[in-house]
């Protein structure tokens, strides 16, 4: 019998035919193995056949019923494709648990539609409250730029004659103002985003409410 190490160093297909060929006379006695090979001849012997790795291999009782059917040893192709079969397989389940846990979590926190109503109004209201701040923010830069254009005035004719610090003022408040409004703009699309999201959430609450009610339903 090969020892450990040398055992180690085969193919996975050389591996299973050490292990057939280290069958016990007492199981060999007890069976016998039937095959066609690659060129046509129909094989038996008592013990699975090398010759045969590549394809079924039949078990037979004494009687010569079929005990088992032994498949052919995979290729390496074959084991890949096995294997990325079942890596995708765990990604599919992994994705349902996922969905299942993010179900129950959204069933959870949000019992029915008045709460899901009353989270959308908290959220944009969060927003709402950033927005009206760079109004009023707004507001008072216009009311600091009509006092800039005011002095500005004096040097309609030259205004190069303006004091720096008159034109340095009216370039950050135009920066400021600038800022503001994207501000805003930026605030505007999340109250976008708030509400696809709240959406779709109330799409997929709809049949997890009514799933849940009917489930409640059936067990009383």
């Amino acid at each position: 019998m090969p020892s450990a190490r040398a055992l180690t160093a085969l193919s996975p297909g050389l591996l299973l035919a050490a292990a057939l060929l280290c069958i016990t006379p007492l199981a060999s006695a007890q069976a016998i193995y039937s095959c066609t090979d690659r060129q046509g001849r129909h094989l038996k012997s008592d013990r699975p056949m090398l010759d045969c790795l590549d394809r079924e291999q039949r078990e037979l009782g004494r009687s010569g019923a079929t005990r088992r059917v032994i498949p052919p040893t995979p290729t390496a192709a074959e084991r890949a494709a096995r294997e990325s079969q079942a890596h995708a397989q765990a990604r599919a389940r992994e994705r349902e648990q996922n969905l299942l846990r993010r179900d129950q979590a959204l069933v959870t926190r949000y019992p029915d539609m008045a709460a899901h109503e009353a989270a959308r109004a908290a959220a944009l209201g969060q927003t709402q409250a950033v927005a009206d701040s760079a109004e009023r923010r707004i507001a008072e830069l216009t009311a600091e730029r009509a006092a800039l254009d005011e002095e500005m005035e004096f040097y309609r004719k030259d205004p190069s004659r303006a004091p720096t610090r008159l034109r340095r003022s009216i370039e950050d408040n135009a920066q400021a103002l600038a800022t503001q409004r994207r501000a805003i703009a930026g605030q505007q699309d999340e109250q976008q985003r708030i509400q696809a999201r709240f959406d779709e959430e109330a799409a997929r609450l709809q049949t997890l409410w009514t799933a849940k009610a009917a489930d409640a339903a059936g067990k009383r």
